[in-house]
């Protein structure tokens, strides 16, 4: 999805939102950054769960994927 795409279906999600809960599945982790609770899943376990800050800080496998989401963000725009 595009930059712009992206933006749309974020600002859609973030209106949904109000007064409801809402589950989101996301391989971009930009999408989920705001979310009150991210849960990752590899191979059907839930491997991590907490907020963006919160799994940020534990530097496992969230960490490192959104790492590389934003490497990879960056080499694209350059």
């Amino acid at each position: 999805m595009d930059t712009k795409s992206e933006y749309y279906v974020e600002k859609s999600i973030e209106n949904l939102k109000k007064g409801r809960s809402v589950l989101v599945i996301a391989h971009r982790l930009t999408t989920i950054i705001d979310s009150d609770c991210i849960i990752l899943l590899e191979d059907g376990t839930v491997k991590e769960q907490g907020t963006h800050e919160e799994l940020i800080r534990k530097k496992k496998r969230y960490a490192e994927l959104y790492e590389r989401q934003l490497v990879e963000e960056e080499a694209h725009n350059a």
